[in-house]
């Protein structure tokens, strides 16, 4: 209010200037963000160079055949069928040169067929007349396109896919000009001469322009996959032996898979994916000619396959430890650190194995593993032993000794000899306080129970529910759920029972890794060299 009295004052706000764009990442139209744009088409060109490479690849092939239509003197020869030359390219061109082969075999078997029956349906439905002639072109090119469909969805001919494809537009597309036209025959060859030249510009470009080897990624794929396999394992091992509590995933991230603090998991789990991958990347290696490393007609590409496929047999184990890891239910801090040296050492041994294939794989040689085998045998059989000696730590104890009026002593970080070091502190209570009130007792054992089941972090709403509902919920305690308390502790204890089995399993299939390298090296003609 300012002024006379019943007077209104209207405060208009100043215009406000306009928004900036934050950091420059929005332009003019209608904010798209171009400088985000610009940044993540870098990272993506960083990350692979060779995506940069294979595009520039294809312009240049485009470029050469386009000049056969854009010269003057090249087009008063080629002519207009000449665009089948660029349609080809764009077709054939494919990341790798034996993809490019591949599809380019099925563009030329395809083509060919398709003129061949074009040609000889063309000629014969002349014969019959102008009346029966359209007749007879249609039903054939229903029946063409029918079977051709019907007989790609076999799966063995599911490799040829495009060459079907092929013969279903090339036949329609010489059959139907050769009506109009008059002669199919001389449609026929403008299209394969065309398709030739396309073709060859195809391979040309791919072959000495910078080439990418179906093989040579086939061979850099599996190496990665064993150096994954191996740090996973090692991973795992270190997170699981070296966190006092571990920290328990949201279920969310669980479903997800999402765990931005272990890289190798990640790269293993991507490891059990690489099926389709490996599949692809040697079919397309078996059209590529000898070539760097690989020198040998009849390269065993299928033999990466079956190694990639037992791999991933070890991989499924590493995959079970790792959802020991991230389990609800937890063997106790003392418990699995009392077999930390013998759980580490036949970690590192079968990781330092995994390695050690990878290793021999890239270097193309062949050499003996049994000192390595040796080495990791004998430490599992070292595990299993101390697991067999000390099983009483790992199985419930229901019954305390009476006359156990000393305190038992806890697990040291050497290997343990009692049974009762890793008990909780109700059966201290039992056993060294048994003339105690029970009020007192009851009291102990709520305390203690409660936090064992806030350390190992379980909610209320999961596994076991039940145990906590008295104490979430403010009721009684009973004397009663003893028992229970007995059984969730010996749960936990059992997961790392489970861990070493886990283990031991993943080491026992390492034997049929070991086997497959063995025979690729054999069949590959690695070069022998003994340790």
């Amino acid at each position: 209010m300012n002024g006379k009295k019943g007077s209104v004052e209207i405060d208009i706000p100043p215009p406000n200037k306009a928004k900036q764009p934050e950091d420059g990442n929005k332009s003019g139209f209608q904010g798209f963000p171009c400088k985000a744009w610009i940044w993540s088409a870098w990272e993506f060109c960083k990350d692979d160079v060779d995506r940069v490479i294979f595009s520039f690849k294809v312009g240049l092939a485009v470029l050469l055949v386009s000049l056969l239509i854009l010269l003057r003197g090249a087009y008063e020869i080629f002519g207009t069928n000449i665009i089948w030359s660029i349609i080809t390219v764009a077709i054939m061109f494919e990341y790798t040169v034996g993809e490019t082969f591949n599809r380019g075999f099925n563009r030329a078997l395809g083509s060919l067929l398709a003129a061949i029956l074009a040609i000889a349906v063309g000629e014969l439905a002349q014969l019959t007349g102008q009346i029966a002639e359209p007749i007879i072109i249609g039903l054939s090119i229903f029946l063409i396109g029918a079977i051709t469909s019907f007989v790609k969805l076999w799966p063995s001919l599911v490799p040829y896919e495009h060459g079907f494809r092929v013969i279903i537009f090339t036949y329609c597309f010489i059959i139907v000009s050769g009506y109009r036209m008059g002669n199919p025959i001389r449609t026929s060859m403008d299209r394969l001469y065309s398709i030739a030249i396309g073709g060859f510009v195809a391979a040309f470009v791919n072959v000495l322009v910078f080439p990418m080897w179906a093989g040579e990624q086939l061979h850099e794929e599996l190496v990665n996959s064993f150096n994954s396999l191996a740090d996973s394992l090692e991973e795992c091992v270190k997170k699981y032996l070296e966190d006092e509590e571990l920290n328990q995933a949201e279920f969310s991230e669980k479903v997800m898979d999402e765990f931005p603090d272990e890289p190798a998991y990640r790269k293993c789990r991507t490891t059990l994916n690489s099926s389709a991958k490996l599949e692809s990347l040697a079919d397309a290696s078996k059209w590529e000619p000898p070539h760097g490393r690989f020198r040998n007609f009849f390269y065993p590409w299928s033999e990466y396959v079956k190694v990639g496929a037992v791999l991933r047999y070890c991989a499924y184990e590493v995959m079970a430890l790792h959802g020991v890891l991230h389990s609800e239910i937890q063997a106790p801090y003392n418990l699995r650190i009392a077999f930390q040296s013998e759980i580490q050492d036949a970690a590192n041994q079968a990781a330092e194995l995994v390695r050690s294939l990878g290793k021999d794989i890239w270097n193309m040689k062949r050499s003996l593993k049994t000192s390595l085998l040796n080495r990791v045998h004998s430490s599992t059989e070292r595990l299993q032993r101390v697991i067999d000696m000390h099983s009483y730590l790992l199985t419930p104890h229901y019954d305390l000794p009476d006359n156990s009026s000393n305190p038992l002593p806890k697990l040291s970080h050497v290997l343990p000899t009692t049974p009762y070091d890793f008990l909780d502190q109700e059966d201290d209570v039992c056993s060294t306080n048994h003339e105690k009130s029970s009020n007192h007792l009851t009291q102990n054992l709520t305390e203690s129970y409660y936090e064992m089941m806030r350390k190992q972090s379980r909610r209320l709403n999961s596994w076991p529910s039940s145990e906590v509902d008295p104490f979430e919920k403010g009721g009684g305690f009973r004397i009663g759920i003893l028992p229970q308390m007995r059984a969730v502790k010996s749960t936990a204890a059992l997961s790392l029972t489970t861990f070493t089995s886990l283990l031991i399993e993943f080491v026992v299939r390492l034997d049929h890794l070991v086997e497959a390298v063995d025979e690729l090296s054999k069949m590959a003609k690695f070069k022998h060299e003994d340790l």
